[in-house]
């Protein structure tokens, strides 16, 4: 199997983009036949002690979790990128390590990325 090419973000800021807005990017280095979905999930509040299934485990769920739009494989819960409600963006990279994988099942680097996307509200400058 050939060495799939490596996945790049980008973002731009004003002034060099048009209307003063922000722009970000990120190409995909996922398999060419492999389905990618856009998503919407809208903000949420979960019980106490609740779980949410990620690809290969459940973790603790927050209490309050903020509206999504994704860019995801079809077949699992995470995502290459994505923003929130608040315009926080993130997306996934590949890394590079000498440590070895471990042996069990764990949360997955999209899982992490959408994780974060409906925990981390705006970041406000004073």
């Amino acid at each position: 199997m050939a060495v799939a090419p490596p996945s790049y973000c980008f973002v731009a800021f004003p002034p060099r983009t048009k209307d003063g807005l922000v722009v970000f990017g990120k190409n995909s280095a996922r398999p060419r036949e492999e389905v990618q979905e856009v998503v919407y999930f809208a903000a949420a509040a979960h019980d106490p002690g609740s779980k949410v299934e990620c690809t290969y485990i459940a973790i603790d769920q927050v209490p309050k979790t903020h509206a999504i739009m994704l860019s995801r494989p079809a077949w699992l819960w995470g995502a290459e990128m994505g923003a929130n409600e608040h315009g926080v963006c993130i997306a996934n990279e590949a890394i590079t390590t000498r440590e070895p994988a471990s042996e069990t099942e764990a949360l997955l680097g999209m899982d992490l990325v959408r994780t974060l996307k409906m925990c981390v509200g705006a970041v406000r400058h004073a």
